[in-house]
């Protein structure tokens, strides 16, 4: 994979092709190493300017996206750049929207709908997902 992230570093996950995103919380201060290509932003409002290229969504905390249509493009966006890119995910703590968000990238790369929740828990973080409405987001994702 071109450019991608250090599989050990602690937040990136791999999902089952290789394919390799890093979810983190905004909150906290930007990881060493090297930065994005990409990242998909999942705020209540739009985040400040970076380096890298990057794509807001508009996802209040514990909620779930505003444009679902918009949301599936998004997600879809990054998955596909994830096969050369480093690519970042990321909200406010890093667990809710970003869970979610790695969990539907999780079923895009063939995890089963039904269990990329418990797939992103295990290899991004047991905090990963926190509603109900969440886990149904992505048990209907496609």
């Amino acid at each position: 994979m071109n450019g991608a992230w250090d599989p050990e570093t602690a937040g990136v996950l791999r999902l089952p092709s290789g394919r390799l995103v890093r979810g983190r919380g905004l909150r906290r201060p930007l990881p060493a190493g090297p930065e994005p290509a990409f990242a998909l932003y999942l705020l209540g409002r739009e985040p400040a300017p970076v380096r890298w290229e990057a794509r807001w969504l508009r996802w209040p905390d514990f909620w779930l996206p505003s444009d679902r249509a918009a949301a599936g493009d998004a997600l879809r966006e990054a998955w596909r750049r994830s096969e050369t890119e480093r690519v970042e995910i990321a909200c406010g703590g890093g667990y809710g929207r970003t869970g979610t968000a790695l969990a539907c990238l999780a079923v895009l790369d063939g995890v089963p709908s039904h269990e990329a929740v418990a797939y992103v828990r295990k290899h991004y973080a047991s905090r990963a997902v926190e509603t109900p409405w969440q886990r149904r987001f992505v048990a209907r994702f496609q």
